[in-house]
């Protein structure tokens, strides 16, 4: 699978807002890096616990465009988290493979960010901590 074909999966997952098949296409050591944490969330089983959860606190979630070259690719996005614009973007790295092995979330306003990292934090805190 190439850098294009995971793009492909996985705007398509977005798009139907189920991502159940999201763990064929994350390598099992993937990391995951939270906008709102310094340390990384090691594991498949991280990243597919925070994508799953961001996508349903997301509103009007949508991405803008893509940029990718190799094996890296950015993704740009807006949303609204409780009442709160945002703008952001995912950098993805994947291996020969094709398989996710970091995603990593910067967002911004400061506002949008602390409404992000409150409602996840709420949601799913503590499973996250137990992962790391």
């Amino acid at each position: 699978m190439t850098l294009a074909q995971t793009l492909e999966r996985w705007h398509d997952m977005v798009a139907r807002r189920d991502l159940t098949e999201l763990p064929e296409i994350v390598h099992p050591d993937a990391v995951f890096r939270s906008p709102v944490a310094h340390t990384p969330y090691p594991t498949r089983d991280a990243v597919v616990l925070a994508l799953r959860t961001v996508l349903t606190v997301f509103e009007d979630f949508r991405y803008h465009r893509t940029f990718a070259d190799g094996h890296d690719a950015v993704l740009e996005f807006s949303a609204r988290v409780n009442g709160k614009d945002l703008r952001g973007v995912d950098l993805v790295h994947v291996d020969d493979d094709g398989l996710i092995t970091e995603f990593e979330v910067m967002v911004r306003p400061l506002s949008g960010l602390q409404a992000l990292g409150e409602e996840m934090g709420r949601r799913i805190g503590a499973q996250l901590k137990d992962l790391a």
